[in-house]
């Protein structure tokens, strides 16, 4: 059995592992390069392999940087089988269909042609089959399971065997315990793992905490008479902390007030999220029920969705105090900016951050503090509150990785630590070593091995 890393190597992004075992051959996510641009080189390169002798792709969940190079891959060539949960698929076609104008928008501004086109999108959806946690999928001489990896609503582990070796691919492991889903299932077995490592030099805030955080956050500015104005990505983030409010507007913990979800693509996302709310096998039932008081979770006094633009420019009509959701989640576009445009100046409001801001980002020059910010060609003043919560991150810290691990560490021939900076897979390495004796490895990209 032999395995090679072309993505999600010494980065977070591009995820992409190819597993070959006889005349099998497996790809474990197709994800799209990001950087300080979409129209990054590495989207436009050809595959290292040929899309047309791959038999199947297993899809960890729906980020654009797990899913995002499939319609590429899918017009390279590809046909064979593609597996995921339910959720995942459903989400892959919302998220790949909203990054088609974005590629399309930055294509065009780097002079190139976008990388997939619409019926790229709906061919891969034709090859997609979609089945639960603890089902076995066979192909050809090669079997697999996936297990729930807690990060997202319908994220998986996979474990792939074959030859009598087992190997599981952590893919996106979830920062436990979360307000909407299940937490990461510990898995058993495995010769041999590779195991992403965002923050595995990182302890988050107390998940338990940020609640009250927020509900601060939310009562000082009310008390100011204020707008509260929350860049959030449409994925997970937008779902989480419309949850969180459910919670605090239920149980009397926040005066009630107009809540706006201003963004398209979160309202599509949240609607997927709504339909499998009663299923056990995804989402927590115990902490809904707290979270809901019997309610459905996405449904609230105040709670108002935005769908139209011209709907979306009449939020500002609306008197204060209030609070508004929108993307993108680092207000490098999207409705947040006509939000942030009108209400940083105001010293009343207050602008709160619950997700990472990349460098150079506009979200990232507002959380350090920047007095005045270019948004549309106007330099705007900066007198609102900057508020921040990191206990919102989707992703495990160091203790939650380590846990993981703990359960399968006497059996591990080999992990392999993907998608994480140098600065976390390094030291994340050095504490395996040291506290589990696991041989750890951090490969190169291109780098295959023998299992």
């Amino acid at each position: 059995m032999r395995l090679s890393f072309h993505g999600g190597v010494r980065s977070v992004t591009g995820s992409n592992y190819l597993i070959e075992s006889g005349d099998t051959r497996a790809l474990v996510d197709c994800g799209l390069h990001q950087g300080s641009y979409v129209c990054e080189v590495d989207n436009y390169d050809k595959f290292p392999y040929d899309p047309a002798s791959i038999d199947v792709l297993f899809v960890t969940h729906a980020h654009i940087d797990h899913v995002g190079r499939i319609p590429k891959f899918y017009r390279e060539g590809f046909r064979g089988k593609i597996f995921s949960t339910p959720p995942t698929k459903e989400f892959a076609e919302e998220l790949l269909l909203d990054s088609m104008d974005l590629l399309k928008r930055e294509a065009k501004r780097c002079q190139k042609k976008p990388i997939y086109e619409a019926a790229d999108v709906e061919g891969a959806m034709g090859l997609w089959k979609t089945e639960g946690y603890h089902r076995r999928i066979v192909v050809k001489d090669m079997t697999a399971e996936f297990y729930d990896a807690g990060h997202i609503l319908g994220s998986s582990s996979v474990m792939l065997e074959a030859e009598g070796k087992k190997i599981i691919f952590s893919g996106d492991l979830g920062n436990s315990p979360a307000s909407l889903i299940k937490g990461f299932e510990e898995v058993k077995g495995a010769d041999y793992a590779v195991m992403e490592s965002t923050y595995g030099n990182r302890l988050h805030q107390d998940v338990l905490e940020r609640r009250s955080l927020l509900e601060d956050v939310i009562e000082d500015t009310l008390k100011k008479g204020g707008a509260l104005v929350i860049p959030a990505f449409a994925m997970e983030r937008a779902q989480e902390l419309l949850s969180e409010l459910n919670e605090l507007v239920e149980n009397g913990r926040i005066p009630r007030v107009p809540v706006f979800l201003d963004s398209p693509l979160a309202i599509k996302l949240t609607a997927i999220y709504k339909k499998y709310e009663r299923d056990s096998q995804y989402f927590n039932q115990e902490s809904l029920r707290s979270v809901r008081g019997g309610d459905a979770v996405f449904q609230f006094p105040g709670l108002q969705m935005v769908l139209k633009t011209k709907d979306s420019r009449h939020i500002k009509d609306v008197p204060n105090p209030k609070i508004i959701i929108a993307g993108s989640g680092m207000s490098q576009g999207g409705r947040i900016v006509y939000h942030e445009k009108a209400y940083l100046p105001d010293e009343r409001s207050t602008i709160l951050f619950v997700g990472y801001q990349a460098q150079n980002s506009l979200g990232r020059r507002i959380l350090d503090g920047e007095k005045s910010v270019e948004i549309m060609d106007e330099l705007v003043p900066v007198r609102a509150s900057v508020r921040s919560i990191d206990g919102y991150s989707a992703h495990a810290d160091q203790n939650l990785l380590l846990k993981w691990l703990k359960s399968m560490k006497y059996g591990l021939k080999a992990l392999y630590l993907v998608h994480g900076e140098e600065d976390q897979t390094t030291p994340l390495a050095q504490k395996i070593g040291d506290f589990m004796a696991i041989n750890t490895v951090i490969p190169e990209v291109g780098e295959t091995v023998v299992l």
